[in-house]
């Protein structure tokens, strides 16, 4: 039993990580920088971040069977954690929390197609 689990837990992460990484190409294809993947903080781990013009873009990638089931798994835990973690990051930069800033929702299909959601939620 635990070696099944062990085996979905490492199956899960690679899958993961080629999501990140294609949600990466689709930020890089789209003129932006990516500054981090996978940055942790005391807060938690953010996926992605990504300098879009003079904007600092936080990214949490969801990849399921479909976009709808991607959408469906954020849940309101994991946008918390996002926020605190962000507000962390934000602290290291010369703006401080007043560096302007935007959190998206990358969604990643069973085929591999991405499908990103901009300014998806607010750390107000």
């Amino acid at each position: 039993m635990t070696s099944a689990n062990s085996l979905r837990s490492v199956t899960n992460y690679h899958a993961g990580a080629a999501a990140e990484q294609s949600v990466a190409h689709w930020y890089s294809r789209q003129g932006c920088h990516i500054d981090q993947m996978r940055w942790r903080g005391k807060g938690g781990e953010i996926d992605l971040i990504v300098q879009d013009g003079g904007e600092l873009v936080f990214v949490e990638v969801k990849k399921s069977q479909s976009f709808y089931h991607a959408a469906q798994s954020l849940s309101r835990r994991q946008i918390t954690r996002i926020i605190v973690a962000a507000g962390e990051y934000l602290g290291t930069q010369p703006m401080g929390t007043l560096t302007p800033s935007r959190f998206d929702v990358a969604l990643v299909d069973k085929v591999g197609q991405v499908e990103v959601l901009k300014n998806a939620f607010y750390g107000d």
